[in-house]
């Protein structure tokens, strides 16, 4: 666990800066990673909470032993209620007090380091302008992007099985924008089709000059980063499963 004490966030960027990073890893834990988090959820062991941090690392740990905390507490006791829920109702429960979690924190910030009204409304612009956690976990965000009335919805369609071999002559779904510019130009049509697109792992948005790929279980577009898949690796691939996909298996 971290304390506020190392932290020197004294602008609205840093305060942001700070809450991407802890719910990218919070994202990562309950998608890529939600085999091994599962896992470390054992109803068995002590009250347990999930920590995400600024370098988009995660943990499960015991709660700060200091009260009152150095930083607000994410909730706890998840473990308790693994069991006795569906897996995807218990993760989108994780999900909501994540969510909630990292507000706490960041607003934690405004007020220690005196943010006024305006820093603390553009503060909650800059992060509302994301999909929370929540809309990750469930796919609502994914929904959410496929009804908006734009082009991008309309084309959604067509860039999937289109997707083969887009930015090279491979035959696997992935995307290198940086190709997709030099082919007569066409960076821009790619990026209007799928700037709103948003990665399974961290939830942030489709950006041209970045390598993505497909999986072909649940069709979510992945950062090639986040999964640890380069261009060169793409190329071989015909059937790529990602993390959650690979992992899934029936639960005792």
């Amino acid at each position: 666990m971290d304390g506020g004490a190392q932290y020197n966030l004294r602008t609205v960027e840093e305060v942001f800066r700070d809450f991407k990073g802890r719910r990218a890893g919070m994202i990562k834990a309950l998608t890529i990673d939600v085999e091994e988090f599962y896992q470390m959820c054992d109803p068995e062991k002590e009250n347990l909470c999930l920590y995400g941090f600024p370098s988009e690392q995660w943990e499960v740990n015991l709660p700060a032993e200091e009260v009152p905390p150095e930083l607000p507490e994410p909730a706890l006791g998840i473990n308790f209620a693994r069991d006795g829920m569906q897996e995807k109702d218990w993760l989108a429960l994780v999900a909501v007090h994540s969510d909630a979690w990292l507000l706490a924190v960041a607003f934690y910030f405004g007020a220690r380091f005196g943010f006024d009204k305006a820093d603390r409304k553009r503060l909650f612009n800059m992060i509302n302008d994301l999909p929370t956690i929540f809309e990750v976990v469930t796919g609502i965000a994914k929904k959410q992007v496929k009804d908006k009335p734009s082009v991008s919805n309309s084309s959604s369609k067509k860039s999937k099985s289109n997707s083969k071999g887009r930015g090279s002559e491979s035959q696997g779904k992935y995307s290198k924008g940086m190709q997709a510019k030099d082919e007569e130009g066409l960076g821009e049509e790619d990026e209007e089709e799928h700037g709103d697109t948003l990665c399974g792992a961290c939830g942030e948005n489709y950006a041209s000059d970045e390598f993505w790929i497909c999986c072909d279980m649940c069709e979510k577009w992945f950062h090639g980063t986040c999964v640890k898949i380069t261009p060169a690796r793409a190329e071989h691939i015909k059937q790529y499963k990602c993390p959650s996909c690979s992992n899934k298996r029936a639960r005792p």
